[in-house]
């Protein structure tokens, strides 16, 4: 690593909601600057207005936020080398395209779109479907290296449309070492002369992202593998203007969960998991479905991202967004395309929801919920459920029965468990238990193994019972521990009404 201080920045363009993989990309950014103690920036990267969509700029800055990664320069932010918008950019461009037109190392270009869509035309007829604009084709075309000085001139002050591509040279090894990749060789005869400026007064991307990374600053270029074949042609313009070259490292594509082609935008609620950070909704009132909003923890959907093309080198993985920073390293991130896994991404909100305590869980669902249960009873329910959980609606919606009786019974249960002589056992257990003082889980438990013993039972036998009446479900938490949570009152009530009710379906079927 050069001895220039670390600076690294996320350059998205405001095209639209930020897909996960574009989280990933700010991630590692933000990872590597933390780690070594540089400077993590955002950039947004508007050239392209053609393509603009209102609210997408915030939706980034929010969806950051939420991530708790955000950095510590950018628009709304401040620093030293705003703006950070390149759009309020716009008037520092133009000089170092002309520049390069004077050092002969790029060039005016008066063809029309339509002149070139004409020629691409001929060329597919001709048997060349992958017609470009480069060393060969130029000499043939309108542009400055091929019409007399007086008519450039003459064009340009009649304010004929124009673009200014580089002058990409002829037959020449461009080599540049990526951290991830490696040495990266790429002849120029297989690159054709780019749009650095366009005719309606914007810099291109390659122009802008290329004069913005020097004027910022940046030491590396993490980014994703969609950019390495622009990186030659990076390297090309950063060696015309005689500038350092930064340290590039270009991050393995996201998978879809087969493995079978990138994760796209809309593949998420497609496939039945989210693919942005948060909600997004179109225009066309079209919703996008977030993390965010399906009730993930932001450190979980971070946790799982971090390992999306990297890992440790330890059997660690759960981590904190601090031990992360410590942990990452550019050189343990892939080459290879990384696998989503939505299950693997549930376990993680299982990890995080488990870790935390029962108060703070409490507060959680008093807040988001608007429960009217004490924040006492509410610990409690979460100290039953939370093994259980997924997410935090989990503890409400799969511990229903703590709140409401049953109305339903598990048909399986019934089926497997509901013998002849049931409704009397259970009757019988309801008199034990009625009679229990102390009506907290010991006693209650100790009364349930006296009475399976006395009756030579096993506790297959009575026990899910005792749950179907009670909660109306074949699983979940300690049967002991409910029964204390509910008390005796509502107990007997739900094992009285219970049987009732079982008899009556059984008679039914």
């Amino acid at each position: 690593m050069s001895n220039k201080p670390v600076r690294v920045r996320f350059a998205p363009s405001p095209t639209g909601p930020l897909h996960m993989g574009g989280v990933r990309t700010a991630l590692y950014n933000y990872l590597f600057a933390k780690k070594n103690k540089g400077t993590f920036l955002i950039r947004i990267e508007d050239t392209d207005q053609t393509r603009f969509v209102p609210g997408a700029q915030e939706y980034i800055m929010d969806a950051l936020a939420w991530c708790g990664i955000m950095p510590t320069e950018g628009p709304g932010i401040g620093g030293d080398f705003g703006p950070y918008v390149q759009s309020e950019r716009k008037e520092m461009y133009r000089p170092y395209a002309e520049q390069l037109v004077k050092e002969d190392k790029a060039y005016y270009a008066f063809d029309t779109a339509e002149e070139l869509d004409e020629m691409r035309e001929r060329a597919k007829q001709m048997g060349m479907p992958n017609w470009q604009y480069n060393h060969i084709t130029r000499t043939t075309l309108k542009n400055s290296l091929t019409l007399p000085q007086d008519q450039v001139d003459a064009l340009i002050q009649n304010g004929a449309p124009y673009v200014i591509r580089m002058k990409m040279p002829r037959n020449e090894d461009i080599r540049f070492e990526d951290i991830i990749r490696g040495w990266v060789v790429v002849n120029t005869n297989n690159l054709d002369d780019k749009v650095l400026f366009k005719s309606d007064g914007m810099p291109t991307y390659h122009l802008a992202n290329i004069v913005d990374d020097h004027l910022m600053e940046i030491s590396h270029v993490i980014r994703g593998e969609e950019w390495l074949p622009s990186a030659p042609l990076h390297v090309m313009l950063y060696r015309a203007f005689g500038w350092d070259v930064p340290q590039f490292a270009h991050l393995p594509l996201l998978l879809r969960p087969d493995g079978n082609g990138k994760l796209s935008k809309r593949d998420g609620d497609r496939l039945g998991f989210p693919v942005f950070p948060t909600d997004w909704t179109t225009s066309e009132g079209e919703l996008y479905s977030g993390y965010r909003e399906k009730g993930y923890y932001p450190e979980a959907f971070i946790n799982m991202l971090a390992f999306l093309g990297w890992n440790p080198g330890t059997p660690q993985e759960i981590f904190s967004l601090d031990e992360l920073a410590e942990a990452f390293t550019l050189d343990r991130v892939s080459k290879a395309g990384a696998k989503f896994d939505p299950d693997k991404t549930r376990w993680f909100q299982q990890q995080y929801l488990r870790s935390k305590s029962n108060a703070e869980l409490a507060s959680q669902l008093k807040a988001q919920f608007q429960r009217e249960e004490s924040e006492e009873q509410l610990e409690q329910v979460c100290g039953m459920m939370k093994e259980r959980a997924t997410f935090i609606q989990d503890i409400l919606t799969e511990g229903n029965y703590l709140f409401e009786k049953p109305t339903v019974y598990d048909e399986q249960t019934i089926s497997k468990k509901w013998k002849e002589d049931s409704s009397a056992l259970m009757t019988e257990w309801t008199a034990i238990l009625a009679s229990v003082n102390d009506f907290s889980q010991e006693p209650i438990e100790t009364a349930f193994k006296e009475f399976i013993s006395s009756k030579n039972l096993g506790i297959g036998a009575v026990l899910p019972l005792f749950r179907l009446l009670v909660t109306g479900t074949g699983m979940g938490p300690s049967m002991f521990e409910i029964a204390q949570f509910l008390g005796k009152e509502e107990c007997i009530a739900r094992l009285e009404a219970g049987i009732n009710a079982v008899e009556t379906l059984k008679t039914n079927a």
